[in-house]
């Protein structure tokens, strides 16, 4: 459900540290074995030189000069917002993404996204999302129109009506109708743990905390995208994400992201 539209963005450059700012993100590339040998612990300190990661944002470090903050502009519906990129913070060593309301009824969001694009590999989050009726908090891959792309879209969203379970979705050249939704067994909005999908030619794997709980194998996107992370509040979709209440502010929050691309 995330389209993202044909505007083009503004680069945000920060002056702060509670803002998106511009710590260096480490970048290197090695061969995927699999999902379980590529996780380590978010506490575990790994060199640049040793990381197994092609791109690796930890946000107890601040801002990634890897990835940008969507700033002024909407996607149009079923957004009911604008990106801010001061709603992109750093703080007590997350990263948080912010819905707010300055006017009533017109609602800010916050979107930090990969300056590059990035295809079959090993995709990981840790995260806590918002847990509040009409919004949605998401880790995905994307590419579109607005990139001269066709729009192919691998998700990870938890839908803040019930966050006990989290939607799994696909789109391949603009099709989608693929979510999957999977019971957690507990509730994601109270702590943190780690999400993730290994994207192969022939099959996509989604991973809760290492275990691998679906996979697609029909019809798979097939063009590399960037590395997407959002909150935001819905309009018009209220069998999706019920209808939002307005509670302000609200704010999902985000340890680290990584790639690991395949061989």
């Amino acid at each position: 459900m995330n389209k993202i539209s044909a505007s083009l963005f503004a680069f945000v450059i920060a002056i702060s540290a509670t803002a998106c700012g511009d710590t260096k993100a480490s970048e290197s590339k090695k061969q995927v074995s699999s999902a379980a040998e590529s996780t380590v612990s978010d506490e575990e300190e790994i060199s640049a030189d040793d990381s197994p990661y092609t791109v690796q944002a930890d946000f107890s470090k601040g801002a990634s000069d890897a990835f940008i903050c969507s700033d002024g502009w909407s996607n149009g519906s079923p957004f009911d917002c604008t990106w801010k990129g001061s709603n992109v913070s750093f703080e007590d060593g997350l990263m948080k993404l912010t819905i707010d309301s300055i006017i009533e009824d017109e609602y800010n969001a916050a979107e930090y996204r990969s300056n590059g694009f990035y295809g079959y590999g090993l995709y990981e989050v840790c995260m806590k999302p918002i847990r509040n009726v009409g919004v949605v908090s998401s880790f995905f891959t994307y590419t579109g129109p607005s990139d001269s792309n066709p729009w192919d879209e691998i998700d990870i969203e938890f839908l803040g009506k019930d966050t006990t379970k989290v939607q799994f979705n696909y789109y391949t050249n603009g099709k989608g109708g693929h979510e999957y939704l999977f019971d957690l067994g507990f509730d994601a909005a109270e702590e943190f743990h780690t999400y993730g999908f290994e994207w192969k030619e022939d099959s996509i794997t989604w991973y809760v905390d290492g275990e691998a709980v679906y996979t697609a194998t029909e019809n798979l996107p097939v063009t590399p995208g960037k590395i997407m992370m959002n909150a935001w509040n819905g309009k018009g979709v209220d069998g999706w994400l019920g209808k939002y209440d307005g509670t302000t502010p609200l704010t999902a929050e985000y340890k680290f992201a990584r790639f690991t691309a395949a061989e």
